[in-house]
């Protein structure tokens, strides 16, 4: 499989106190990753230093082959797109508008967004079937159309990777599945990397190909699925005890709380 991201003996903390540790990771075209971790393990920090705005203490992040501390801001958005955990918007932005700031990085200093332009952002906006939403304000969305046009929104940056900080946060439960299949779609059409750091054990282990565990900032395990999800494994990084079961339909692991 070819490699898009690669972090080679990654650490950074601050001063004296290290939040991520020795990492190393490769992720693949068209791989979607997920992240598993208690509060506090590194997950946020580890997506920072693959967007290149943390820069590692130690160990090198590559895109493409090439080292993100020595390509400028611009260039890493052309290969890597963040969708952060939180987004506000002072103005009221209409939602094309807010896709259309994802084609930052193929402008030039002070230049408009021209035709061609538009036309990527609303390829976008069909993806993540948010097309209709083109004219509405960013602040009357729902919480699940919010999250569609900020995918919307890297995908209009046309990156090779993705990444996703905790998506489904504070969505019912159809809208975290629509999110996580979304996701999946895109993918799986646009042969685009994904990497997703979640609190969700059960989504995490139903939608993604590979998972990374942190513990302490550290790699605990990585691995597929039925590899990483074990009730040894969460008891040792989340200290709680839980059964680990298959999910009848997916032959996934799914977990419940003991």
């Amino acid at each position: 499989m070819e490699q898009i991201l690669s972090l080679r003996g990654v650490g950074f903390g601050y001063g004296s106190t290290p939040v991520v540790q020795d990492v190393d990771l490769d992720v693949g075209k068209g791989e979607i990753l997920g992240i598993l971790g208690p509060n506090g393990s590194g997950k946020s920090t580890l997506l920072n230093l693959m967007d290149g705005i943390l820069k590692p203490n130690a160990g090198e992040v590559e895109v493409s082959g090439a080292p993100i501390r020595d390509m400028g801001r611009a260039a890493v958005a052309r290969e890597v797109a963040m969708v952060s955990q939180e987004s506000h918007f002072r103005f009221s932005f209409s939602v094309l508008q807010v896709v259309l700031m994802g084609r930052f990085p193929h402008l030039r200093p002070l230049e408009f967004e021209g035709e061609s332009d538009i036309v990527v952002a609303r390829e976008a906006l069909e993806a993540t079937h948010c097309l209709g939403l083109a004219g509405r304000s960013v602040h009357t969305l729902s919480g699940g159309e919010r999250q569609r046009v900020l995918i919307a929104r890297a995908l209009a940056q046309e990156p090779k990777v993705i990444l996703l900080d905790e998506p489904t946060s504070f969505l019912d439960l159809k809208l975290k599945h629509e999110i996580f299949r979304l996701i999946g779609r895109l993918s799986e059409e646009k042969g685009l990397s994904v990497v997703v750091a979640s609190h969700d054990i059960d989504l995490v282990s139903q939608y993604c190909s590979r998972i990374l565990m942190l513990k302490d900032g550290a790699v605990f395990k990585v691995g597929e699925p039925h590899e990483v999800i074990t009730a040894p494994n969460i008891e040792a990084v989340f200290d709680c005890p839980v059964q680990v079961e298959t999910h009848p339909f997916t032959s996934r692991p799914r977990v419940s709380v003991l």
